[in-house]
C-alpha cells in the first residue's frame, strides 16, 4: 500500500512535478513543524496526510500555472509557517527565496527549518511588508512574489506588489472563489502599476475542496508613496 510521501509524489509527478529526491526533506520539515507546533500556534492541521495535501501540495500548486524554472528571486509575504515557499524552495532549489513575516517566533522556527534541511539561498526577514518594501534591495526586485491565504486582494495588492520587479508576477493563493475580491481591488491595482493576468482554479486531492491562484503582473515601477506606512493600509484599504 502506498505510503502518505509516495502518493503525494505520484500526484505531483501526474502535473510534471518531480519531488522523489526531495520527499526526505518534506518529511523532515513535516516532523519539525509538529515537534515546534506543539511550543507555539504554527498551524492547526497537523494529521501527516492533511499536511502534505492542504499545505505542501497546496503550495507546489502554484507550480501548475507558474514557470518556476524561469524564477531567479522570489520573495513570500507572510509565509507564516513557510508556506508556500518553504515547499517551492525544497522542489525547486535554484530559487533564491526571501520570506517576510511579521512574528519572530515564526521566522527562528523557519531558520531552525532551513538549518535542519540544509536549504542554501534563503534569506528570513522579521517585518512589516509595509516597511520592508521601502528598501531598495527589495523594492520592485522580485520576479515571483507569494501570498497564501493571508488577507483580502485590495490589502495584499499594497502588502506585495512594491516587491515585484516591473514584468514580474504576484501570485495570490486563494480557497473560495476570489472574483469579489477582485472586483474590489480594481483601483489598487491602477495604483500599484499592475493588471491582472489570469485566475487558475483547481481542486485539492482527497478532499475535493476549491483552490484558486490570482496572477497578477507588474507593469510599472512602484509609485513612490506606496507603500503606506506600517498599519495604513490595513485600516484604509486601496479601494
Amino acid at each position: 500500500m502506498d505510503t502518505v510521501q509516495d502518493q503525494f509524489a505520484r500526484r505531483l509527478e501526474e502535473r510534471g512535478i518531480s519531488i522523489s529526491s526531495e520527499l526526505d526533506q518534506f518529511e523532515s520539515y513535516y516532523r519539525e513543524l509538529i515537534t515546534w507546533n506543539e511550543k507555539m500556534n504554527l498551524t492547526g492541521i497537523t494529521d501527516r496526510e492533511q499536511v502534505y495535501t492542504k499545505h505542501f501540495y497546496d503550495s507546489l500548486s502554484l507550480a501548475f500555472f507558474v514557470d518556476m524554472t524561469a524564477v531567479e528571486r522570489m520573495a513570500d509575504i507572510g509565509s507564516g509557517a513557510g508556506f508556500p515557499g518553504i515547499p517551492l524552495k525544497i522542489a525547486f532549489p535554484h530559487i533564491k527565496l526571501t520570506i517576510v513575516d511579521s512574528l519572530s517566533k515564526r521566522i527562528s522556527f523557519l531558520q531552525h527549518v532551513c538549518d535542519e534541511l540544509k536549504l542554501e539561498g534563503v534569506e528570513l526577514i522579521h517585518g512589516r511588508a509595509e516597511d520592508i518594501a521601502r528598501q531598495a534591495s527589495h523594492r520592485d526586485q522580485y520576479d515571483l512574489v507569494t501570498a497564501r491565504a493571508v488577507a483580502r486582494m485590495a490589502l495584499l495588492n499594497e502588502f506585495c506588489l512594491p516587491f515585484v520587479r516591473k514584468d514580474g508576477i504576484f501570485a495570490a493563493m486563494k480557497g473560495s472563489d476570489p472574483m469579489e475580491e477582485i472586483s474590489e481591488s480594481k483601483f489598487s491595482l491602477k495604483e500599484l502599476r499592475a493588471q491582472l493576468e489570469k485566475v487558475e482554479s483547481f481542486s485539492l486531492p482527497i478532499e475535493d475542496s476549491a483552490r484558486h491562484i490570482v496572477i497578477i503582473r507588474k507593469t510599472g515601477a512602484t509609485p513612490v508613496k506606496y507603500p503606506r506606512k506600517a498599519g495604513i493600509p490595513a485600516k484604509t484599504p486601496l479601494l
